[in-house]
């Protein structure tokens, strides 16, 4: 038995469809089971003792010889979760008697089992989780009702990461929270004048040591978000701390007492490591799609609908796009003040 998951997106996708991988090594022990992302994501799954083979892709490589390589691959199975045109042609050409996919007019032609992505999560683990679970019932009558991503760093990658944080001056025996400052795009980053308002009140209730996710590409917007924050929150930040490669950022995350910020990716490998987070969302997106775990102690999410319901009745997704600064404008710390005091409570 030959298994190929498809994920050719971003690092929270690749990362939460490699629960799959857990459910089928249980279903099917000595299956070879293969994964096919985007190689700048393969460090949320490295290590990953469930996945026999990845498969890397990317922009620069020619598609043809992906192709070629998925047909030789002679697979039993393609689960295409990703699910666009050029995937779905990846599981037309892959030769696979089953093929899985979600339901889009151009995957059911080419697919035996089509699934909407559309679902009412009935766990506290979400949507994300359940309906990607969803797409192994094809293969077992037992589906399980929820799996939790998880990241594996190895010892070794914690130890620098502590030699790192120690070298730097941050002391481990008091709080240290990564702030997730800057979203994937301005789209999806609150605005820096409101953060520092929440890392003035971090600051002020915790007396927390921050560090921020960021690349020094972003220098500029971390220096504007650090001219927002009072001087007695500015000592508390430790700017030149910061993860030179994804798996750097995991062990340096591995040793914060929490993360706090901007939905995204970020929060999502926190998760992974067990690490308690406070996520912001972005007023255009839906929160019931990624509010996995969500528990109102140590995963935590709150959105502009969450508090002002009434600017969303009867708008349409492509309105709320279009519309997100002026959104933004109306997601005001002062909304999310007590949420995020009952998060530093819950999690001191």
């Amino acid at each position: 038995m030959k298994i190929l998951v498809i994920q050719m997106k971003m690092i929270g996708d690749v990362l939460t469809s490699s629960i799959l991988f857990e459910a089928l090594r249980k279903k099917y022990p000595k299956a070879q089971l293969n994964y096919l992302v985007y190689d700048h994501t393969f460090a949320v799954v490295q290590n990953n003792p469930f996945i026999d083979r990845i498969i890397f892709y990317n922009k620069s490589q020619r598609f043809t010889t992906l192709v070629r390589d998925i047909r030789k691959g002679k697979y039993n199975v393609v689960i295409d979760v990703q699910s666009n045109i050029k995937t779905s042609l990846l599981s037309a050409i892959s030769g696979a008697p089953v093929r899985i996919a979600y339901d889009k007019f151009y995957t059911r032609p080419v697919s035996n089992h089509v699934f909407s992505r559309k679902i009412e999560a009935k766990t506290n683990a979400g949507a994300a989780i359940e309906k990607r679970l969803r797409l192994l019932s094809p293969l077992s009558a037992e589906i399980p009702a929820e799996i939790k991503p998880k990241i594996y760093l190895k010892e070794e990658e914690i130890t620098a990461a502590r030699h790192i944080l120690e070298g730097y001056g941050i002391d481990l025996s008091k709080k240290l929270f990564m702030i997730g400052a800057l979203g994937s795009n301005e789209k999806k980053t609150y605005p820096l004048a409101y953060m520092a308002k929440l890392l003035d009140q971090i600051a002020e209730r915790t007396n927390a040591q921050l560090i921020f996710n960021y690349i020094p590409s972003q220098r500029t917007e971390i220096d504007e978000l650090m001219g927002f924050c009072k001087p007695e929150t500015r000592n508390n930040i430790h700017l030149n701390v910061y993860g030179t490669s994804l798996r750097q950022f995991l062990g340096l995350v591995s040793h914060c007492d929490a993360l706090i910020g901007n939905e995204g990716g970020a929060v999502n490998m926190a998760k992974a490591l067990d690490i308690p987070n406070f996520a912001i969302f972005s007023p255009a997106l839906d929160k019931a799609n990624w509010n996995m775990y969500e528990d109102g102690k140590r995963y935590v999410s709150v959105h502009l609908k969450d508090y002002k319901p009434e600017l969303f009745e009867g708008k349409a997704e492509k309105q709320l796009k279009s519309d997100w600064n002026r959104l933004y404008a109306e997601f005001k710390p002062e909304l999310l003040e007590n949420d995020l005091n009952n998060f530093l409570i819950n999690n001191s």
